[in-house]
């Protein structure tokens, strides 16, 4: 699939339309982390976005660029957490019905939440071809509009919006670091820097036992996910048709972590600047850390992509 053609005046249009359902996250400063990468960090806070993560920007924009005709049935999408309470979320602010496939094995908190929003639950196997099964059955049965949680223009350009508040409260920025999971936060924040800040380079982290998108990457085609085995939940997806070649095109690197880079990271980020990192959260600042002497003295921007852990399985 070709790359949109996107302008400044679009990605601003898009940003205006989600302000009234967002929060404008802030961007967080740490001495001792700035002391121990030895760069310049600006950490853009998604954790405390509403629904806990960045994934409502991408969920909100894809709901409110469809017309009724296409919602009167309903929404559905599958996840294993975070894009679930941001689609149930979605739907409550517009009063449409939202139904999640979600695996057996997902994490109670993030199945609460999306409760909580008051969408419906149907569950699957744990693989990702068990779920997009059921989505098929689903809108077979019902005729709800899927929603893809990342391979989706609109979930990506949604996602641009974060882009643009980090470059508008920074300056200058030599790079910034984004986890890759299906990829559609890292093509909206690439697209939104491509358009607001070229000389910006984007670098993703991703879980080294989950590195789909740096094999992607490296082959030049797209490798699916094999039996990802890693902390950070939210990373275990394939890139897709529509992520990947924005990917190919702007993001200069990816960087692999181990699980207890992973950790190390999350136990810092908690421990120095008191906010809630969960483990697909972290992933960005493990991968300006393993190689922070390749950048140092830069001003680096790190996406912490999302707050929802599990408070009784904490990695530390």
């Amino acid at each position: 699939m070709s790359i949109p053609d996107i302008n400044k005046e679009q990605l601003y249009k898009i940003a205006d339309h989600l302000k009234p359902y967002i929060h404008r996250t802030p961007v967080w400063r740490s001495s001792s982390l700035n002391k121990i990468a030895g760069c310049d960090l600006f950490f853009k806070c998604e954790n405390f976005q509403k629904t806990g993560s960045f994934k409502i920007r991408g969920a909100m924009n894809a709901v409110l660029s469809k017309t009724g005709d296409e919602l009167k049935r309903g929404v559905l999408t599958h996840s294993s957490g975070n894009f679930a309470q941001a689609l149930a979320y979605a739907a409550s602010c517009l009063g449409i019905k939202a139904a999640i496939v979600m695996p057996e094995s997902v994490i109670p908190t993030k199945r609460d939440a999306v409760l909580g929003y008051g969408a419906e639950i149907i569950y699957s196997g744990n693989l990702p071809e068990d779920r997009e099964s059921k989505c098929a059955e689903v809108i077979e049965e019902t005729g709800a509009l899927f929603i893809h949680p990342s391979n989706d223009i609109n979930v990506i350009l949604g996602h641009s919006s974060c882009a643009i508040e980090l470059i508008s409260d920074t300056e200058d920025l030599d790079y910034v670091f984004c986890p890759v999971g299906g990829g559609g936060l890292i093509s909206g924040i690439a697209l939104g820097f491509s358009v607001f800040s070229p000389g910006t380079k984007v670098i993703a982290g991703e879980p080294l036992n989950a590195d789909d998108a740096y094999q992607s990457l490296k082959a030049g085609k797209i490798i699916p996910q094999k039996d990802p085995d890693t902390i950070a939940d939210g990373l275990r997806t394939s890139l897709g048709d529509v992520t990947f070649p924005v990917i190919q095109k702007y993001v200069n690197e990816i960087i692999r972590v181990s699980e207890e880079e992973i950790i190390s990271a999350m136990k810092l980020i908690w421990e120095r600047t008191k906010i809630i990192a969960e483990p697909s959260g972290s992933v960005a600042l493990a991968a300006a850390l393993q190689k922070s002497a390749e950048f140092k003295g830069a001003k680096i921007g790190i996406i912490v992509s999302g707050g929802n852990v599990n408070l009784s399985k904490l990695p530390f």
